[in-house]
């Protein structure tokens, strides 16, 4: 991989941490600017928010940028961002500096996924992309929990300070190892922003995208109360569990993308079945210890080996039938995985409030898997179906 790639993982890891620690440092939030819990709570969906709507409206806007000072630019915001979250007086204060960050974080995924996928040979694309998105699985490994530990020591500030130092290294990384001459997207008029929502194939993916990647988190947002009261473990033991999951994360997406280099959609079909399967299996396996971590290494492995592929798949896609936007498809996708988390986690709430519990959230996240399941062959019918008429030199069918 170019070290280019490398520079592009350094931010994703930075951006990453400061999406995710946020949760283990809410009681330390409320606590210090004097809110509840729940107002803590909205710090979490501003960002998701953020991330959702700025992703593709600032995607759109900054098409005619060059690629290397646009991603110069992002992370320059993200410094910022997180260093008015250090330094914010108040509660007020700390919700713009969350989205200030939230809108470097969409922008940036987006377009570093084409980025990335320019740096290498055709037939690696899929794995560059996965290396870029390893920055974001190590951070759930390792930058949450030392984050969290920062914050517990030496203040939750001390922690978004820390995190706007990864930012500065990005920064210097990334103006010193991406090349210059990256080649820049058609940019996007407001019809052709406009049509990517109304590409039937496009919004295909989108689906699979927000059902694959939120079936996952109807279990894992409440992923500590399951172990904790049906498999048994203590709260000290839940902790090594996660850091066991995560790294099971980073397997699956290096893998993922090794997987999705020829055939993102036949990669996708067995994944997304695969995980399906091991979500329900999770159901019975729960009230075992060894079982439980047998099967939440599988499920940790697969969560994120489906990235990789869905984001190559839109990139195809979109160059495809929306050939003037596909970086705002591409960023329609980071859309759709961060409303697949916020879906999930509702779903998931909702089931563990009804008389289902806690218990029934994994064969509820496999239902929504099954979702995406059933998308992903209907698309590569689709496709199969395109290809004739392509192959014979007639144009090609359009959704």
């Amino acid at each position: 991989m170019p070290l280019a790639i490398f520079a592009l993982t350094i931010a994703a890891y930075a951006i990453g941490t400061t999406e995710f620690v946020i949760v283990g440092l809410l009681p330390t939030v409320a606590a210090d600017l004097g809110i509840t819990l729940p107002l803590a709570g909205l710090i979490v969906s501003i960002y998701a928010l953020g991330v959702t709507f700025g992703a593709p409206v600032l995607t759109a806007l900054t098409g005619r940028a060059g690629r290397k000072p646009l991603l110069l630019g992002l992370m320059a915001l993200f410094v910022a961002g997180n260093t008015l979250a250090a330094f914010a007086p108040t509660y007020e204060i700390l919700l713009v500096a969350r989205v200030l960050s939230a809108f470097a974080h969409g922008v940036f995924f987006s377009v570093g996924s084409t980025i990335a996928a320019e740096l290498v040979a055709e037939d690696r694309r899929a794995s560059a992309i996965a290396m870029m998105f390893m920055g974001l699985t190590v951070a759930i490994v390792t930058g949450v929990p030392l984050g969290t530990l920062i914050g517990q020591t030496f203040g939750w500030r001390a922690t978004f300070a820390a995190v706007a130092a990864l930012g500065v290294i990005a920064f210097i990384g990334i103006a010193t190892l991406l090349p210059a001459n990256l080649k820049r997207q058609q940019a996007a008029t407001l019809s052709e922003q406009v049509r990517v929502l109304g590409s039937g194939r496009l919004l295909i993916v989108f689906a699979m995208t927000a059902l694959g990647y939120g079936g996952t988190f109807v279990t894992f947002t409440y992923l500590a109360p399951v172990l904790q009261e049906i498999t048994g473990f203590s709260a000290g033991a839940v902790s090594l569990v996660l850091v066991l999951y995560g790294l099971a994360i980073a397997a699956g997406n290096i893998a993922g993308g090794k997987i999705a280099d020829r055939d993102p959609v036949k990669a996708l079909t067995v994944l997304f079945a695969a995980q399906a399967v091991v979500l329900a299996l999770f159901t019975f396996t729960a009230p075992s210890p060894v079982l439980a971590l047998v099967t939440l290494a599988a499920l940790g492995f697969l969560s994120f080996a489906n990235v990789p592929g869905l984001q190559l798949y839109v990139v195809q896609l979109a160059k495809r039938h929306r050939p003037a936007a596909v970086d705002v498809a591409s960023a329609l996708n980071i859309a759709a995985f961060n409303l697949g988390i916020a879906a999930g986690a509702w779903i998931g709430g909702l089931v563990v409030a009804s008389p289902l519990g806690l218990g029934a959230t994994p064969w509820v996240g496999a239902l929504l898997v099954l979702g995406a399941l059933g998308f992903t062959v209907l698309s590569g019918t689709l496709d199969r179906r395109q290809a004739g008429p392509a192959e014979a030199g007639a144009e090609p069918v359009r959704a």
